[in-house]
């Protein structure tokens, strides 16, 4: 298949400010990672200039290994015990309101990462009490037990990504399961903590299928969506079919509040963890 040419839409100016090169330096000097740096985050610029980030625990290698994914796979390192404190240090020095934490796949460990997590959003509640969090998790392998270990850790809105419509969930997650993530999401609901989903467009999908997975998220309790632009991240990855229009952008968001999600961010530049404080 021939390579897209990116539209103007998508492109975008890093600049830096003095905010930015103090999120930077503070990430650089607790050796934190984060998904807008593993991920290639269009909004890092952004989001860095405004003092905000999304850590990435557990390390910066996955155990699994999806085809729109830029972050490293293979077999990590250790957990590192510090890593709860550094992020909580982190969070209190870039005098964060909201903070949004997300890891990557740890198939590797017998609790799959879980307890990391939860001493992770500990630290971050002893030393910032007045901070409000988001947990973007990954599907535990549809556990029960582990995710009940997040809910009972209490953050403000617990997020898991569905990714992408049903019938590519196949050819675009390594290991996930479509239905699986469903399940995750009703139970997060069930227990009465926001949930949160997010969908990439441009992977081949049709605005149909994009709606029935609107559908399936409401059914199973998730009232808050991102819809994003992917990006392929090298050539090796799974290949962009289509740049979505503004427009479409613009009627995904009006289709999702008329069919019943509380907030809908939708648009080109748009990742999950994107404006994340506007879904509390």
């Amino acid at each position: 298949m021939s390579h897209l040419k990116k539209p103007e839409w998508l492109k975008t100016n890093i600049g830096t400010n003095s905010r930015y090169t103090d999120t930077k330096r503070i990430v650089d000097t607790h050796k934190l990672h984060t998904i807008c740096s593993s991920g290639r985050c269009p909004n890092l610029g952004e989001c860095w200039g405004m003092g905000t980030a999304t850590f990435m625990i557990g390390g910066n290698i996955c155990t699994r290994a999806c085809r729109f994914c830029n972050t490293l796979s293979g077999k990590p390192l250790p957990l590192d015990p510090h890593e709860p404190e550094q992020v909580a240090e982190s969070v209190r020095l870039m005098k964060l309101s909201h903070a949004v934490i997300t890891s990557v796949d740890r198939d590797d460990l017998p609790d799959l990462g879980a307890r990391h997590w939860t001493e992770t959003i500990r630290a971050i509640r002893r030393v910032n009490p007045k901070v409000t969090i988001e947990a973007l998790i990954p599907d535990f392998q549809g556990r029960q037990e582990l995710i009940a270990l997040l809910i009972d850790s209490h953050p403000e809105i617990l997020a898991h990504n569905i990714e992408t419509v049903r019938r590519l969930t196949p050819e675009v997650r390594s290991v996930a399961r479509y239905d699986t993530s469903l399940a995750v999401l009703r139970q997060i609901a069930e227990s009465g903590i926001k949930t949160k989903s997010s969908i990439m467009v441009g992977l081949g999908e049709t605005s149909e299928e994009v709606e029935e997975t609107m559908d399936d998220l409401l059914a199973n309790g998730c009232k808050r969506l991102t819809i994003g632009q992917y990006l392929q991240p090298s050539r090796k990855h799974y290949p962009v079919k289509e740049y979505v229009t503004p427009e479409q952008f613009a009627r995904y968001k009006e289709t999702g509040l008329r069919k019943g999600f509380e907030t809908v961010v939708s648009g080109p530049l748009v990742r999950s963890s994107y404006h994340a404080e506007k879904h509390l």
